[in-house]
């Protein structure tokens, strides 16, 4: 999909003017997270290819599909907004989800600037690389990129298949009677957003 859009100019023009209106946002999640970093869409634009973070094959060489715990960090996206710190639940199903960082600046400079959105955590809500709380092997836990104008969101996780507690795959006794998944907030930001913008 990256290749048809980034050799097509046709496309590439109509994705770039998209990408840039203000009045707009996205949300990848898992193959469209992919292709978010492919086209260069998060963290930011222009990154030169050798350079630019991506999503690759897991550590374990097997499609992960599971329940894993997630930690929303602070940071810049917009859907975000409010959801620091909660540590929940969510599906994955990928089978190259591992973020890699060819350039370790890059990272750094993600890391500064407030563009790591989500994390996979263990039991402690720790911030965990290892299998298989962490379902690929991201370096540092890594769940996920968003824009440095928080516009533009890429998750491997699939938040919309958790919104409503009967989706979840496990809940403690305490949340049994939970009405609605803390991940419809995201889909309530976004509406929010739409609003104002």
């Amino acid at each position: 999909w990256a290749a048809t859009i980034m050799f097509n100019e046709r496309l590439k023009a109509m994705f770039d003017e998209f990408y840039h209106r203000e009045d707009t946002f996205s949300l990848g999640v898992c193959n469209g997270c992919q292709l978010f970093a492919l086209l260069g869409w998060v963290p930011w634009r222009d990154i030169p290819a050798q350079r630019q973070p991506r999503f690759i094959r897991n550590i374990s060489e097997r499609f992960e599909s599971r329940w894993t715990t997630v930690k929303v960090q602070a940071s810049k996206a917009m859907m975000f907004a409010g959801m620091e710190e909660l540590v929940f639940g969510i599906h994955v199903d990928h089978g190259e989800g591992r973020l890699v960082f060819p350039d370790e600046e890059v990272l750094n400079s993600v890391h500064k600037q407030g563009l790591t959105p989500m994390v996979y955590v263990d039991d402690q809500a720790k911030t965990t690389e290892t299998y298989p709380f962490n379902p690929n092997g991201s370096k540092q836990g890594l769940a996920g990129l968003c824009s440095e104008d928080g516009r533009h969101l890429a998750i491997m996780p699939h938040p919309e298949r958790a919104f409503l507690p009967w989706q979840a795959h496990y809940l403690p006794p305490e949340m049994a009677e939970l009405e609605l998944s803390p991940w419809l907030r995201m889909f309530q930001n976004a509406y929010e957003w739409c609003l104002k913008n």
